[in-house]
C-alpha cells in the first residue's frame, strides 16, 4: 500500500483485499472494531471509518447491536450473486453551476498560450499528447487506483468515438454484451460498426447472473458505477462476478466509468480495470461532465497486452482531438484545479442530497 494514504483507507485496502482472498467468507462476522484498533495499532475513529467504507461499497454490512458481517460473495460460479443485492445510487438531478468555473478556466487558457506559444498549432501524436496522457496516468492512480504508464492510454473526441476505436481493436465479428436498459447510444455505436449486440437484463445489483452465465458474446460493456436510466450500480460482489467472467477464455470488458469522480461516497468506488489488475479490461471515461459538455475529449485505457494489436489494427488513426484543449486539461489537472472542482462538486450533491433537493 502507498505510504501517502491516510491510514483508515490503508486499513480499508487490507480489509477489503482479506475478504475478497476469503479470510472471512460470506457471512462472516468481522473483529470488532476495538479489537482490530488494538490489532493494527490504530485508532477506533480510524477503524470506525474502515468498516463504514466496506458497508458502502459492499463488502461488508452492519446489523444492529451485533456488529459488522462479510456481504462479499467470492462463488466460483455465478449463482446467488443477486442475494446480496443493495439499493441503486441515489438519483441527483442536475446542480446550478455544475459545469467548470468558466474564470478558471480562462485563466488555465491563457497559461497554456503564453508556456505553449505556437507549439498548440502542432498536430497531436496519434494516440494523444504526452502532457495530458502523463497527468491522467498521474491522476488515475491517485483517485482511481488504476496504476498504467501514459502509453497505455489513448486521448478520443468523447466515448462514442472511443466505443468505435474499441471495435476496431477486437473485431466487429465478435459478440457485445450489454446492460438492458442502457444508455441508447452505446448500442446504436456498436449496431453502426456491425457489431451483434446481446442486450442482458439488469438486476438490483448488476447484470443478472443468469444472463451472464447464458451469453456467448466475449465483450461486456458496463457502467458499474451508476447504469443510465436504471441508477443501479454494481455490488463489490457482482464486480468480482464480471472479473470471473472476463477470465475465461478470450474475453474482454469495457468499463464505462461517466460520472463516477462524483460519486456521494467518501472514496470513489473500487474500479474493475484496479480490481483485475487491467488485464482483461478496457476503462473508459470522459471529460464532458466533469469540465463541460462542449469539450469533447475523452480517454480509454488499454490493457498492455492489447496495445500491439490496437498500434497494429488503428494506431494509424490520427488523435480528434486538438493539441490545445489537451494542454488545457493537462494543465487543469496538473494544477489541482480540475480535483478541487470535483471535490466541490461532490460537496454540493451531499448537500443537495441531505437537504432533499437531489431527490
Amino acid at each position: 500500500m502507498r505510504t501517502d494514504k491516510p491510514e483508515y483507507l490503508k486499513l480499508y485496502e487490507w480489509l477489503r483485499d482479506e475478504i475478497t482472498k476469503g479470510a472471512w467468507p460470506a457471512g462472516a462476522k468481522l473483529p470488532s472494531r476495538r479489537q482490530t484498533a488494538l490489532d493494527h495499532g490504530v485508532s477506533a475513529v480510524t477503524v470506525e471509518h474502515s468498516y463504514e467504507l466496506l458497508c458502502e461499497e459492499g463488502y461488508a454490512e452492519a446489523r444492529p447491536r451485533s456488529g459488522f458481517y462479510v456481504a462479499y460473495r467470492s462463488a466460483d460460479g455465478f449463482a446467488g450473486a443477486e442475494s446480496q443485492a443493495r439499493p441503486s445510487r441515489p438519483r441527483l438531478s442536475p446542480l446550478p453551476q455544475e459545469c467548470f468555473p468558466f474564470s478558471v478556466m480562462t485563466r488555465a487558457m491563457r497559461r497554456v498560450i503564453a508556456d505553449y506559444g505556437e507549439a498548440i498549432l502542432d498536430k497531436s501524436p496519434n494516440t494523444g499528447c504526452g502532457e495530458l496522457r502523463g497527468a491522467l496516468a498521474g491522476y488515475l492512480s491517485r483517485n482511481r487506483g488504476i496504476d498504467v504508464e501514459p502509453d497505455q492510454i489513448v486521448i478520443g473526441s468523447g466515448s462514442e468515438y472511443l466505443y468505435g476505436l474499441v471495435v476496431e481493436t477486437l473485431g466487429a465479428d465478435r459478440i457485445f454484451a450489454i446492460e438492458h436498459p442502457s444508455y441508447e447510444k452505446i448500442e446504436q455505436v456498436y449496431q453502426a460498426k456491425g457489431v451483434r449486440c446481446d442486450p442482458l437484463p439488469l438486476g438490483q445489483d448488476g447484470i443478472r447472473s443468469g444472463a451472464l452465465a447464458a451469453t456467448r458474446a466475449t465483450v461486456l460493456h458496463i457502467t458499474p458505477y451508476r447504469s443510465y436510466p436504471t441508477g443501479v450500480t454494481a455490488s463489490a460482489s457482482k464486480r468480482a462476478e464480471y472479473i470471473r467472467w472476463a477470465s475465461k477464455g478470450d474475453r474482454y470488458i469495457v468499463e464505462d466509468d461517466f460520472e463516477s469522480e462524483f460519486s456521494l461516497l467518501r472514496k470513489p468506488e473500487d474500479t474493475v480495470f484496479a480490481r483485475s489488475g487491467g488485464q482483461r479490461v478496457i476503462y473508459m471515461n470522459t471529460f464532458s461532465r466533469t469540465v463541460s459538455p462542449s469539450l469533447r475529449v475523452g480517454y480509454m485505457v488499454l490493457p498492455r497486452s492489447l496495445l500491439p494489436l490496437f498500434e497494429a489494427r488503428v494506431g494509424f488513426y490520427s488523435c480528434t482531438v486538438p493539441a490545445f484543449e489537451q494542454y488545457l486539461l493537462s494543465d487543469l489537472i496538473e494544477s489541482g484545479d480540475f480535483e478541487r472542482h470535483i471535490n466541490r462538486m461532490r460537496r454540493l450533491r451531499r448537500k443537495a442530497l441531505a437537504s432533499g433537493e437531489g431527490k
